[in-house]
């Protein structure tokens, strides 16, 4: 059985790795379950429109979480080629390519939450529209998001379907976990 040998470098990534997964986790689902999955109503547009307006904060703490969330999730991509190039360089950097084009979507798409807030914002320039407009206006741009979630997911999933190859072949964690 052979050796792993991992230098200090590669120890460092892992370290901020773990933490990240962790903190990012919690982060994600905090800002989808607790703070934004408060205030969509499904089916009821006028009362998701209310309950954005009334919760204001709350809505603009959950954009600000996930835009926190993305921007550590290149760091973390960057933790993972530095642990995982010595197994293949190649495999690694398509890998985090992948996850950084996810991370870029992921980010220009929370556009869509500050269109929302405009357009239920109640300023002049949108009196040429009546409010049930206003509000399924909005509402297609929260639908609108909800698309852009699942194509940066698919890069998501190729980024970590491939530093899962990664893993096990390197042997740094059991193949099952890997797997």
């Amino acid at each position: 059985m052979s050796t792993i040998t991992i230098d200090r470098a590669q120890h460092t990534a892992a370290k901020v790795a773990g933490v990240w997964y962790l903190l990012a986790m919690a982060a994600g689902i905090f800002a989808e379950l607790y703070l934004r999955g408060r205030l969509i109503v499904p089916g009821n547009v006028a009362q998701t429109a209310h309950n954005i307006l009334a919760s204001e904060r709350l809505f603009r703490i959950g954009t600000a979480t996930n835009l926190i969330v993305f921007a550590g999730d290149a760091a973390l991509l960057v933790a993972l080629y530095v642990i995982l190039s010595p197994v293949n360089r190649n495999l690694a950097l398509l890998a985090a390519s992948w996850r950084l084009i996810d991370c870029s979507i992921l980010a220009v798409n929370l556009l869509n939450d500050f269109i929302i807030l405009r357009l239920l914002s109640g300023a002049d320039y949108l009196r040429g529209f009546d409010t049930k407009q206003l509000q399924a206006l909005a509402r297609l741009f929260y639908n609108v998001e909800g698309a852009g979630f699942q194509i940066g997911f698919v890069f998501l999933g190729l980024g970590s379907t491939a530093f899962s190859v990664l893993w096990l072949k390197s042997r740094y964690i059991p193949r099952a976990l890997a797997g």
